[in-house]
């Protein structure tokens, strides 16, 4: 494919981040205003966390850039998660997936889903993303070449 402007990396230590509570604005609030971004509130105890997780990774790092993942701890994140409760965000249950969109919260789930719902969740969140045309008139021409 054509590079412009840099290497375009997608791997997972590209697009998946850590996040705390007080980095929690600059990478999930922030950064959803450069390309949307998935909070994913998890903790190391959850069941349904350590299925859920590495299958996300997988969607996010597929999407090539186009979406980005952040992992929340919650049992290290505490004063984050009462303060997205008194913002109107509870996080009744973990696994919680929101996606956020120019700094807003667009959409979620909770629990376990099939693949196929995580890889239509984060699609819906990718194709927003590429909405000004350009990577696919890359691919054109790439594939042209």
């Amino acid at each position: 494919m054509i590079e412009l402007g840099g290497a375009s990396d997608t791997t997972a230590a590209s697009v998946v981040r850590q996040t705390t509570d007080t980095s929690f604005m600059a990478d999930v609030v922030d950064g959803s205003r450069e390309m949307p971004t998935i909070a994913y509130f998890t903790a190391e105890w959850c069941g349904p966390c350590r299925t859920l997780g590495p299958q996300l990774e997988a969607e996010v790092v597929a999407a090539k850039g186009k979406v980005a993942l952040c992992k929340i701890d919650v049992d290290k994140a505490q004063q984050l998660v009462a303060a997205l409760a008194q913002q109107g965000l509870p996080l009744q249950s973990i696994p919680t997936v929101v996606a956020f969109v120019d700094g807003r919260p667009v959409d979620m789930f909770q629990g376990a889903v099939p693949q196929s719902q995580i890889k239509e969740f984060v699609g819906r969140l990718a194709a927003g993303a590429g909405a000004d045309g350009l990577e696919e008139a890359l691919d054109a021409a790439d594939a042209m070449l």
